[in-house]
C-alpha cells in the first residue's frame, strides 16, 4: 500500500510518475509530506511547478526532512512558494506526551 488517497486515473503520465515517486521516498515522514502534497495538488501544478517538484524530489530525503521541519536552513534554490505550500503538509511528527498515571497506547 502506498498511502495515497488519490486516484491517478485522470493524470497524464508525468503526473502519475511523480505521484508514485512522492509516496515511495524511502523515509516514511517524507512519504507523508511529499505524498500528501502530491495527493492534494498534483492535478493543479503547472509545468514549472512540476519541474521544481521533480528537482526537489531528487534531493536526499534526510535533507528535505530537515528543511521542512526547520532543523536545517532550506537552500536558496528551494525557498519558493511551492516549497512553502509543501511545508503546510508536514504532520506533527512529535508524539504527544503521555499524562502521568496513564499507560501509553500500544
Amino acid at each position: 500500500m502506498t498511502g495515497t488517497t488519490r486516484s491517478s486515473a485522470d493524470l497524464d503520465p508525468r503526473r502519475r510518475r511523480i505521484l508514485v515517486r512522492a509516496w515511495r521516498r524511502g523515509i516514511r515522514e517524507m512519504d507523508l509530506v511529499i505524498g500528501g502534497f502530491a495527493d492534494a495538488e498534483i492535478g493543479s501544478l503547472n509545468d514549472a511547478e512540476l519541474d521544481e517538484l521533480e528537482l526537489l524530489m531528487a534531493e536526499d530525503d534526510g535533507d528535505i526532512l530537515r528543511w521542512v521541519t526547520g532543523e536545517a536552513e532550506t537552500p536558496e534554490r528551494f525557498r519558493t512558494a511551492l516549497f512553502d505550500r509543501m511545508r503546510s503538509y508536514v504532520p506533527d511528527f512529535e508524539p504527544e506526551p503521555t499524562p502521568k498515571g496513564q499507560a501509553a497506547e500500544q
